[in-house]
């Protein structure tokens, strides 16, 4: 088959497209005629730190964690799933897991569901990594109907999909972003935009809970800004972040009683821990879908297998909007 692999780790234009050998089917898995893949932040981190990063693949690798495709062949013990079912997942692209920037993965079951038949090929593929880590945030941290909820960086990739969510379990939901075109994608998608750079977390406290605060707070943004979500979250409130790789000073979460839940979605890919948790969001994550509650934003570029290298510059550079995705070419 046909990938695109890195042979060091770098900058993007380490990829090259090479013909490598079709992965065999084992028990417990499913082989998957790869359509369509997408790029995360994560990807362009293994591929520019490499061994600083405890689960990056040895070389050569095949990068690309999400996929959609067709299931081409089944396993010993597979029941679920039959030649020709339409699937989604994030099962690759870490560790000793090959990636997805490739024609064909052989993937565990408990890492993937049927997509939703409302959705292409491409948005299905946006969706497994920043999908999984919106909805088990938001869980964690206890989502209610009626709650104010705030996303911080609502126009990301996270973010985007978490604000959604929040929407379908029945919140109230804002989000904050910080340009026209960021302001603009959270209102299409039914939150109440905050413009950061103009706004102040005192003044959107004020002006949309009344000085109360934020029940829950999903933290798509990290680092620096955690303090802002302690600053804006209420008395006893909830925030799960997906960025807390930082020291920082506790005191304003101690006074305020606040509970964090850090999400690192990877753990159950790299420690093959509870993996079917993942299996059963993504079934959760289709039905959504499929009910009109979750549509993936996708970048305005389109990219082929040939193009991972500029795929991956793409999302680097920050200017597109949305996912970034590759188009696999059929076997």
């Amino acid at each position: 088959m046909k990938a695109a692999i890195i042979k060091a780790f770098g900058g993007p234009e380490v990829f090259a497209v090479a013909d490598i050998a079709k992965p065999q089917i084992k028990a417990g898995h499913v082989l998957v005629n790869i359509k369509a893949s997408s790029i995360n932040t994560v990807d362009t981190m293994i591929r520019e730190m490499g061994t600083e990063l405890p689960f990056a693949p040895p070389l050569p690798a095949v990068l690309g964690m999400d996929f959609a495709g067709i299931v081409e062949e089944v396993g010993e013990g597979v029941t679920d799933y039959n030649v020709g079912d339409e699937v989604y997942g994030c099962a690759g692209g870490l560790g000793n897991l090959p990636g997805t920037l490739a024609e064909y993965i052989v993937a565990d079951i408990d890492l993937i569901a049927r997509k939703a038949k409302n959705l292409t090929m491409r948005e299905a593929a946006a969706i497994p990594l920043v999908g999984i880590t919106a909805y088990e945030g938001l869980i964690r941290a206890g989502i209610s109907q009626g709650q104010n909820v705030l996303v911080h960086g609502g126009s990301g990739g996270v973010g985007h999909i978490a604000l959604q969510l929040a929407n379908h379990f029945g919140a109230n939901v804002f989000a904050t972003g910080g340009g026209d075109k960021q302001i603009a994608l959270i209102e299409k998608l039914g939150a109440t935009a905050i413009n950061y750079k103009t706004e102040t977390v005192t003044d959107y406290v004020q002006k949309h809970t009344d000085g109360a605060g934020f029940e829950l707070i999903f933290d798509s943004v990290g680092g620096a800004n955690m303090t802002k979500s302690f600053e804006a979250a209420a008395l006893n409130g909830q925030i799960a972040s997906t960025v807390s790789l930082l020291e920082i000073d506790l005191s304003v979460a101690h006074f305020k009683g606040l509970s964090l839940h850090v999400v690192f979605m990877l753990i159950p890919m790299l420690h093959n821990f509870k993996r079917a948790a993942h299996g059963k969001i993504l079934q959760q994550l289709t039905e959504i879908a499929e009910a009109g509650g979750l549509t993936p934003v996708l970048d305005e570029l389109t990219f082929s297998l040939e193009q991972a290298s500029e795929a991956q510059a793409r999302l680097s550079s920050g200017q597109g909007m949305g996912k970034v995705v590759v188009d696999i070419y059929p076997a």
